[in-house]
């Protein structure tokens, strides 16, 4: 799909308002979560997503794992990990995800994955094991886990749910109309029954879901999608600014102002979302240790 040619004032990676300026990594305890990153041998989003929060997430002790390789079967337009055939699932990688969140006192752990759409289960076993492994090295640590589709397996889905996630969030991404352009391999409605499904299958867990403005969306739309999501049973919602990785990936479509953000967050929970995030920097994973409070181990009977 070749790119649009869009007038030299249109919004860019490289123009970004000052709310969305951030500072460069740095400090004694993101030096110790990327230490303890590299010697674990560990993949977080933060770096291969290019997550602007990675400085102020990694200075603060936290950080979101990403198993099962660095390289995802899809290619979306949005996403800037990397596309390709991914190697095979390493069998230790649970043990030292669980290890690395027990050396940082983590209270609240967030493991991801890319799309594995090579594997049987799509990687949900995977998924499930680093969730036992969590529970049985960090027991009072809450666990969020940022699945794929799965394909719409509800074998794959359960996998994960029995192994007592505290949150389990698919993200939506955008809206209905521009999935097709900006999510490769997925489907609105495919991933609105999913998140249905982990609601139905296990009320119990948090469900949650994310998306993001400045893709080319309309305001209606996007009234849509947080009504979408909130008919199908999802309780917590990220919204976010979209941030162009690189020339071939979606160009942005405007920057959206932090009161745009305050007024979804209030359309969110007037929707009846129990936990809302929104605003210019808000990504699926930032502050996820907020849902500590409603999916701690004591509160959600786990």
């Amino acid at each position: 799909m070749p790119l649009p040619v869009l007038p030299d004032d249109a919004p860019s990676r490289h123009n970004r308002p000052p709310w969305l300026r951030v500072k460069a990594p740095q400090g004694d305890v993101y030096e110790t979560v990327r230490r303890l990153k590299d010697g674990l041998r560990l993949h977080t989003v933060c770096e291969s997503a290019a997550c602007p929060n990675l400085g102020e997430c990694w200075g603060r002790g936290t950080a979101t794992f990403m198993i099962n390789g660095n390289q995802c079967t899809r290619a979306c337009r949005f996403c800037d990990v990397q596309s390709g055939r991914p190697g095979p699932i390493d069998p230790d990688e649970a043990d030292r995800v669980a290890e690395a969140t027990a050396r940082l006192g983590l209270r609240f752990a967030v493991i991801t994955a890319v799309t594995r759409d090579d594997l049987e289960d799509g990687g949900a076993s995977a998924f499930a094991r680093v969730l036992r492994a969590l529970a049985a090295r960090a027991p009072a640590c809450g666990r969020e886990v940022l699945i794929p589709d799965f394909n719409g397996s509800e074998r794959d889905l359960r996998t994960v749910l029995d192994a007592q996630p505290h949150v389990l969030a698919h993200n939506v991404e955008t809206v209905r109309r521009l999935t097709p352009e900006i999510r490769s391999g997925a489907r609105y409605e495919l991933s609105l029954q999913v998140l249905q499904a982990a609601h139905r299958l296990r009320p119990d867990i948090l469900s949650k879901s994310g998306i993001m403005l400045g893709l080319g969306e309309r305001e209606p739309e996007i009234d849509e999608t947080l009504r979408d999501l909130r008919t199908h049973d999802v309780e917590a919602i990220t919204i976010g600014q979209y941030l162009q990785p690189s020339a071939w990936h979606r160009p942005i479509d405007r920057w959206v102002t932090p009161d745009e953000f305050a007024a979804w967050d209030a359309r969110a929970r007037a929707l009846g979302f129990r936990l809302v995030a929104s605003g210019p920097l808000v990504r699926s994973s930032y502050h996820a240790e907020a849902a500590a409070g409603l999916v701690s181990p004591v509160a959600r009977g786990a």
